[in-house]
């Protein structure tokens, strides 16, 4: 099935560019992200699957935003910019190397969508209604899938595996 990208642009749209708004905190990064998500979908219409339209670009959304995130800390537009990112990034490489290991390992076995349906409940504060409904789980689905991930977390904490 061929994919209507401007019917897709002008429904999904807005709820691209607030993404990329929450992720950026730039307008312009922001708009620029947009477009490049949307650039994604028409490079690689003929591999897309179109069934769930709305997550597919909220996660092509995320990926172009997480994306010029990494680039921005790796080339810095200039000295401010630099001090800017080291401060909003932390200085402890050893803090963010355990948390990422830590995030490895809680999602190594869970399915993609897990890590998709905690960060809209817990970083976007989206209610269970609405992840269920962006995911197309239902709401137990969402609350199970947390419980999961919840009690992996803790397992992990108490030094299991």
């Amino acid at each position: 099935m061929a994919l209507d990208v401007e019917q897709l642009y002008r429904t999904y749209g807005p709820m691209v560019l607030r993404r990329c708004r929450r992720l950026l905190r730039d307008e312009a990064q922001a708009l620029d992200a947009m477009q490049d998500t949307f650039v994604q979908v028409v490079r690689n219409q003929g591999r897309l699957d179109g069934t769930a339209p709305s997550s597919l670009l909220f996660r092509l959304a995320t990926n172009v935003c997480l994306n010029k995130l990494r680039t921005a800390r790796r080339k810095p537009e200039d000295a401010d910019d630099e001090l800017v990112l080291s401060i909003a990034h932390g200085l402890d490489e050893d803090a963010r190397a355990q948390a990422a290991s830590m995030l490895r390992r809680l999602f190594s076995d869970a399915p993609e969508s897990s890590a998709t349906i905690a960060v809209l409940h817990l970083l976007d504060g989206m209610t269970h209604d609405e992840v269920a409904a962006e995911v197309g789980l239902s709401v137990s689905g969402v609350r199970k899938r947390l419980r999961t991930l919840s009690a992996r977390l803790e397992k992990l904490n108490e030094g299991g595996a």
